[in-house]
């Protein structure tokens, strides 16, 4: 008998011991077999990886490189940046993504990989013991030496974009050549191209997003889990601080800089920035608060949107009450539907957007007195959409978006509603322009083209942007997948460094 417990131990041993986790990641392992072996080292601190490995290639009838991944089902996009550690030894030392059949060294796989000399390619292996083959197996790039690396898989498609630091992603390539099962590995790799050296890579914002079709409704076909991420608007480096299998949205920072307030399941809850438990404020009655919720620029008020039955337009009511909650909000709009989107730097006003059916079916800007009074309709749209009003620190605009050209895009006017001009100017649809603390620069959400201008929906291919309040090209700060709920409201850290924000992955949540 004590023969059969020693025999279990030490199977079980084995079993800990195969499966090695680092951060994200179930495993990391060497494939191959290399003479040099290498490793992977989870940084808490700023949720990098530092990843070592040798290997004498990717390519042929095997492989031998280092892999940290996990196993995934169905569709999803891989997104990290990538670095090498120091000059190195070949110049086809490699990084990137791989999406694998199995840890056998000669798996059928897809890879995104970007070379240490610059060459960026997606490369594949058909089916297992397959020779790769020069050029049938590969899809190349002109862009040379980009840290941003991504690998989609969308049904059989593989796709691989890329990017240099504040760019929008581009389409290397895309191809079904690889027949792969629907359980995958799927993790990040260094090679270092020759058996005998060891080379060294840092990854970081590294994200496993699990997709759905693009017809589904976020509404009535189920939600997708939720991740709280913090990001440095200058170097772009994110964190994930806090995570949930449903739904929650729209992060406000709130003006002590250590806690943020967001929205779930009609309620608004706070938690400190680090990360923990998060707390129910209390609202009293008002209980089906949506992601319009606004801190007053003194810290001392919250304003909140929330529905009513039978009211037109789904009921959406602005209310206000103090930042720590009370049990009786005060009422600020009875008219319906209207949507909180901004206060004044001196806490008097409002700025909304609302449809008036009596006057029109569409949704403009309108402003507000907070202690009673008439509201003041700032645009006058006759079609499309006005919305994401906010005011600048100083008070003196208000920032918004439009589709006036046809598309969604930013503008900005005087508080009075006069000077209306338009801010950016490009192909994507560009919705809630956040003004920085400091008055020094926007930061919005884009949605792709194939969105229509008037809806931002959940769960796009979406990017954050930013640029100068004097104008200027956006630069991309974060690719992710989201869209509705993602930064609907202001998002600041009161020193203007950091944004907060939502992003969403599968499975699906009934």
């Amino acid at each position: 008998m004590k023969k059969c417990w020693l025999i279990v131990v030490l199977f079980f041993n084995a079993v800990v011991m195969a499966q090695s986790p680092v951060g994200m990641f179930s495993n990391h392992t060497d494939v191959g077999n290399p003479k040099t072996k290498g490793d992977a080292v989870f940084n808490a601190e700023d949720q990098s990886y530092h990843l070592k490995a040798g290997g004498y290639n990717i390519w042929f009838g095997r492989d031998e490189f280092h892999y940290a991944f996990n196993k995934i089902k169905g569709d999803f996009i891989l997104t990290a940046n990538f670095k090498f550690v120091g000059k190195g030894v070949d110049p086809h030392r490699k990084y990137g993504w791989m999406v694998r059949a199995n840890e056998t060294d000669d798996a059928a796989h897809m890879t995104a990989t970007v070379h240490g000399d610059g060459l960026i390619a997606l490369q594949w292996r058909r089916m297992r013991g397959a020779y790769m083959r020069d050029p049938q197996d590969e899809l190349f790039t002109k862009k040379k030496g980009t840290e941003i690396v991504q690998l989609e898989r969308l049904g059989k498609m593989f796709i691989m974009r890329v990017a240099h630091p504040g760019e929008p992603l581009q389409e290397v390539g895309r191809t079904d050549a690889v027949d792969l099962p629907d359980e995958v590995l799927a993790g990040i790799f260094v090679c270092s191209h020759n058996a005998e050296v060891q080379e060294e890579a840092i990854a970081w914002n590294v994200r496993q997003e699990l997709t759905v079709p693009d017809t589904h409704n976020g509404y009535s076909d189920g939600i997708l889990g939720s991740k709280l991420e913090m990001i440095n608007v200058f170097d772009g480096k994110r964190k994930i601080i806090h995570e949930d299998k449903g739904r929650f949205e729209a992060p406000n920072w709130m003006n002590d800089g250590q806690s943020l307030l967001f929205n779930q399941g009609g309620l608004i809850y706070k938690l400190p920035v680090t990360g923990g438990t998060p707390v129910q404020i209390n609202t009293g009655n008002v209980k089906r608060n949506n992601n319009d919720h606004v801190i007053s620029k003194d810290g001392k008020w919250l304003g909140i949107s929330s529905h009513r039955d039978g009211m037109p337009g789904g009921g959406s009511t602005i209310y206000y009450l103090p930042v720590e909650g009370n049990d009786n909000p005060v009422l600020v709009t009875d008219s319906t539907p209207s949507y909180l989107h901004g206060w004044s730097k001196d806490g008097k006003k409002v700025v909304y957007t609302a449809q008036r059916a009596s006057k029109s079916p569409i949704y403009n800007i309108y402003e507000k007195p907070i202690k009673g009074g008439p509201e003041k309709q700032l645009t006058f749209l006759e079609k499309g959409l006005a919305d994401g009003p906010e005011y600048s620190p100083d008070d003196q605009y208000i920032y918004y978006n439009s589709t006036v050209s046809g598309t969604m895009q930013l503008w900005r006017m005087k508080t009075d509603g006069s000077e209306q001009t338009q801010l950016t100017f490009d192909e994507y649809n560009n919705w809630f322009a956040h003004p920085s603390p400091d008055n020094k620069w926007i930061v919005f959400i884009s949605f792709p083209n194939t969105v229509d201008v008037t809806d931002h929906p959940f769960y796009k291919r979406v990017m954050l942007r930013m640029m100068p309040v004097s104008g200027g090209a956006p630069k991309v700060i974060a690719y992710l997948y989201g869209g509705q709920g993602t930064i609907n409201t202001p998002s600041w850290s009161p020193d203007s460094k950091h944004v907060l924000f939502v992003s969403n992955t599968g499975p699906i949540n009934k």
